[in-house]
């Protein structure tokens, strides 16, 4: 049975691909979900797929995920520099973590620079547009096998 992966986005992703084309680019977000569960399949892994406008909601399929996933692929928009609550839940997870940005944060207004959930993250990506998905989902599945027993 194949492992599964969670990728979990937060407010507003569902407006990617209209929302600000020249920040967030033209994909949208069914487009990156239908790339990532073709990639993730590629790692043998099943990609759960989610987006959510709501902090409670984001949470608790992170609390969902610490007893299906063997890793997530989150990345918390505007809850990224705001949320203890997500970062809490992500704190309590044990596997891996990739969190992403489809902008480079960095690059951003100085509020978006600092990530409350990078603390729980084991690693992050920001900047590559919408690609960053799939690198995310190579990102994690390599963390997934090191963790794997070996045979």
């Amino acid at each position: 049975m194949p492992k599964r992966l969670y990728i979990l986005n937060g407010s507003n992703l569902n407006l990617l691909g209209t929302r600000e084309p020249h920040l967030y680019g033209s994909t949208t977000l069914p487009e990156v979900a239908a790339q990532c569960a073709r990639r993730a399949a590629e790692h043998g892994l099943t990609a759960v797929f989610r987006q959510t406008n709501s902090e409670g909601k984001l949470v608790d399929w992170i609390q969902e995920a610490s007893k299906r996933a063997a890793g997530i692929v989150i990345n918390p928009a505007g809850w990224t520099t705001t949320s203890v609550a997500v970062l809490d839940a992500l704190l309590a997870f044990g596997g891996p973590i990739v969190e992403i940005h489809v902008t480079n944060i960095h690059r951003r207004d100085a509020f978006r620079r600092h990530s409350l959930v990078s603390q729980a993250a084991t690693a992050v990506l920001a900047g590559f547009g919408p690609q960053g998905y799939v690198l995310a989902v190579d990102a994690i599945a390599r963390l997934i096998a090191a963790r794997a027993p070996s045979a």
